[in-house]
This record gives C-alpha cells, structure tokens and sequence, in this order.
C-alpha cells in the first residue's frame, strides 16, 4: 500500500490512478489529519504500515516536513520510506527533507513515470532481497531479511537511510567511500553539493551505534570508511 498525502485533487487522483495501473495499491489523504487517523490504526495494531509514503511538503494545516520528523522520531514509523514533493523548487526543502531522514525527493510538477520509477526504486533499496541473511562486526548485527539492527543485544530503531549507509559500511570493511560516491549509492541519483546531507546521516548513525559508532572512521578529504575491530 502507497500512501499519497496531497491537498490537490486532481493530482492526488491522478497519483493513485498511475499506483494502481501500475500494480500498486494506493491511498490518497488531503491533509494530515486524515492521514495520522490512519498511521494511528497501524501503530495500534488495527491496520499496517504503508510500503512507502509520497508527501506533499505544501499541505494545509501541518505541512510536510512536520509530518516527516514525527514518522522519523517514532520507532514504529521511523523505517517507512517517505519520498517528498515540493512545487517550491528551493534548496532549502530539499536538503530540510533530506536531513530529516526522506528516502527521496520529486519536484513538482513531475511526471507520473518518473514517480513509479521513484517509487521502484526506494521500495528496492528497502525491501531485502530474498537469501540475505545477516552482517556483523562487534556488537553490531544487522539482520537484512528482517531490517533490524542491534547493539550489543539490544534492538536499535534506524531509519532507510542510516540503515543503508550501514549496510554498505559493513559488506565493504575498511573501503573508503566518498561524499559523492554515497550520495549516489545511497540516494541512488547525483545531488551535486549536498554533502552535508551525508554527514548528518553519518553523524546521527554514529550516535545509534553507541560504542561502535566510532569504528566509523573520517577519511581526510575523502569521505567515510568502516573501521571493523579485530577479534
């Protein structure tokens, strides 16, 4: 199920159109009142979390960056893939969406195409494939076929992003990757000059890894490399 928070009828009716010709199943919401009535069904069990969520950051009343940083600061919510939209075209929604944890962006007006093809592509960086098991280094495991991380034994909520910088840190020990090289790998597109989108997320998976954040190691006019302890 994709949920699709847009004040606009005509294009919120045409997103779910394109959803479900496209073999998805959509829910359109025109504001966030509606929309947190739902989320509130799944967080107590009654219904289930959304695949993805595409929001407007324009919305009546509360806008969509509120809307983001309370699904990223909510353990049941904070994994959900969120792609942003925004008519603005200003920088700073975009990197304001990035920074608080949205898997993407698209600018408006945008086509229906690429919006699934947006969409495919989120859903395949955060859906397991099927065989993959787990990775681990200290006390850090990551169980892939059920996205969960813990720390020393105890499970640790991690949003998409910082959940996929740390997949790529672990299957690659000790290789340096730059700001450039992450954002693409990550982000899976080319965002020239944002990398302080990446060292926010690096920073804040630092301090969920708690100990072993640490082995989190600054390349010098580089970008970024995991450090794995030796036994």
């Amino acid at each position: 199920m994709i949920y699709c928070v847009e004040d606009d009828d005509s294009i919120r009716e045409l997103m779910l159109y394109t959803l479900r010709a496209s073999g998805f199943e959509g829910r359109g919401f025109s504001e966030a009142g509606e929309f947190w009535q739902e989320m509130e069904l799944a967080r107590s069990g009654s219904g289930t979390l959304p695949r993805l969520i595409m929001l407007d950051i324009m919305l009546p009343g509360e806008d969509g960056i509120s809307i983001l940083q309370k699904l990223r600061s909510n353990p049941v919510t904070a994994g959900v893939p969120v792609i942003m939209a925004t008519a603005r075209g200003t920088e700073y929604d975009k990197v304001k969406g990035l920074d608080l944890g949205a898997d993407d962006y698209l600018a408006k007006p945008f086509g229906m195409m690429e919006m699934i093809s947006r969409i495919k592509a989120v859903l395949r960086r955060s859906e397991p494939k099927q065989g993959e098991d787990s990775l681990a280094f200290g006390g850090v495991v990551v169980n892939l076929s059920q996205h969960t991380v813990t720390v020393n034994g105890t499970p640790v909520d991690m949003p998409l992003k910082e959940f996929e910088l740390l997949k790529l840190f672990m299957e690659n020990p000790g290789m340096a990757f730059s700001r450039d090289k992450l954002l693409s790998r990550i982000w899976d597109t080319d965002y020239m000059g944002e990398s302080r989108t990446v060292d926010v997320h690096i920073s804040s998976l630092r301090t969920r890894l708690g100990e072993w954040g640490s082995s989190i190691k600054t390349v010098r006019s580089v970008g970024y490399r995991l450090e794995v302890p030796h036994a």
